[in-house]
């Protein structure tokens, strides 16, 4: 490559590092709406005091990110007939009460009635895994019971099926407060990786999940305002994708905004990442499946 060529690029990638970041520093403010979410006659919490404890919380309150839409958007999460994830947690539904595996067994063979056996069970989540040495979200958990109990095969990353079973659960949840357990097993020690690889800046663009939620939040960003990274509602229905968005994928999308590599999903260094944000979000119900611009 010429001395010009290479000079040329060099410069591109600069302006486009720049232009990045001027993106996020430079956009319109849009403060959280003071306004409260119902969903079929249930209240949500939305705004929650900031957990203290194993250390200080950047924010004083952790706000949903339902906070941060448009009108449009936040009156289509508040009423479920018009929520289109509610068709996801349907056939959610149906893949629980299937037959699937060599033992001849569904979800419902062991759990019977989910909106009794799974009831909160999605607020806690990701729990420590004694038997792995880890912790293990509702995707990995769905993922074990399928292979020990159904001897059925474990769902490849972000399969239709995953997502829909994975949303089903945890809207089994829907209003309970998140709170993960950092003191079962190795917690403590996940939750600072976690928060470790939360300030990490990566990619061409240097920027960390910090530079967004924390120290940009609120602003204004490629048509859509950042919240705080709440992850209190996923998976999660995004209109522009018309489907539904797990966790991992949307850790994995936004780490590749940052124009770097990223991870494989369910990994040691997403996994950290998911307990800690989890932790951040401490006190918000769950919303799945929320939904997003």
């Amino acid at each position: 490559m010429g001395g010009n060529c290479v000079k040329k690029t060099v410069i591109a990638l600069l302006s486009v590092s720049c232009l990045g970041s001027l993106t996020l520093v430079s956009g319109a403010l849009a403060d959280p709406v003071d306004e409260g979410l119902s969903i079929d006659g249930q209240e949500m919490i939305t705004v929650a005091p900031a957990p203290t404890e194993p250390e200080g919380h950047p924010f004083d309150k952790v706000r949903s990110g339902w906070l941060y839409r448009e009108a449009e958007t936040r009156q289509v999460e508040s009423d479920s007939f018009e929520n289109p994830g509610m068709l996801n947690v349907e056939r959610g539904e149906d893949i629980w009460n299937t037959v699937e595996g060599a033992a001849g067994k569904s979800c419902a063979t062991c759990h019977e009635d989910a909106s009794e056996s799974m009831a909160g069970v999605g607020a806690s989540y990701p729990k420590w895994d004694a038997a792995n040495s880890r912790p293990i979200n509702v995707e990995l958990q769905i993922d074990a019971c399928r292979t020990e109990h159904m001897q059925a095969e474990p769902y490849k990353f972000d399969a239709q099926d995953q997502k829909d079973l994975t949303a089903f659960i945890k809207h089994q949840s829907l209003g309970t407060p998140v709170e993960v357990d950092l003191a079962a097993g190795e917690m403590m020690s996940w939750w600072e990786r976690g928060k470790e690889r939360y300030y990490l800046r990566t990619g061409q663009l240097n920027l960390s999940c910090a530079s967004c939620h924390e120290d940009n939040n609120g602003r204004y960003i490629r048509a859509d305002h950042l919240s705080q990274g709440n992850t209190n509602g996923f998976p999660t229905y995004r209109l522009k994708q018309a489907n539904l968005v797990s966790l991992h994928n949307r850790f994995r999308g936004c780490i590749r905004d940052t124009r770097a590599e990223f991870p494989k999903a369910f990994s040691d260094e997403l996994m950290a990442l998911e307990v800690y944000t989890a932790w951040r979000g401490s006190g918000l119900s769950v919303e799945t499946p929320a939904v997003r611009q």
